[in-house]
């Protein structure tokens, strides 16, 4: 094989290894149609006002924490199955801890502030 076949054959292996890290179109409807659901819940909850104010608030809750898992399988393809997808989740998991405690601890110093201030 010449260079150019060998590199032609390298990329299409590799187009096709990356094709493969992405999801199915059938994945992606199962992922919005889950989506849909999760969200069309607490919407009903709310807006029919038949559910105590704690049950509807616990709900959304739960179904936000469903609907945050549905969209990490299903759309950012987040697993722990491949060495890759551990990397992936494990990258996720430290860039949202990281997050959640600068907008935390920026939220704390801020009320500390203003309390501080008002004395």
């Amino acid at each position: 094989m010449i260079h150019s076949e060998t590199h032609a054959l390298k990329q299409m292996q590799n187009e096709h290894h990356h094709d493969e890290s992405h999801g199915s179109v059938k994945s992606y409807l199962i992922g919005f149609v889950l989506s849909v659901i999760l969200t069309a819940i607490p919407f009903y909850m709310v807006m029919s006002g038949d559910f105590s104010k704690a049950t509807t608030l616990y709900s959304i809750i739960t179904l936000a924490v469903v609907q945050i898992w549905v969209h990490l399988k299903y759309f950012l393809h987040l697993n722990f199955i491949t060495e890759d997808g551990r990397a992936s989740t494990f990258s996720f998991l430290f860039s949202a801890l990281i997050i959640v405690m600068v907008v935390g601890l920026s939220v704390w110093i801020i009320y500390e502030s203003n309390a501080m201030m008002m004395y």
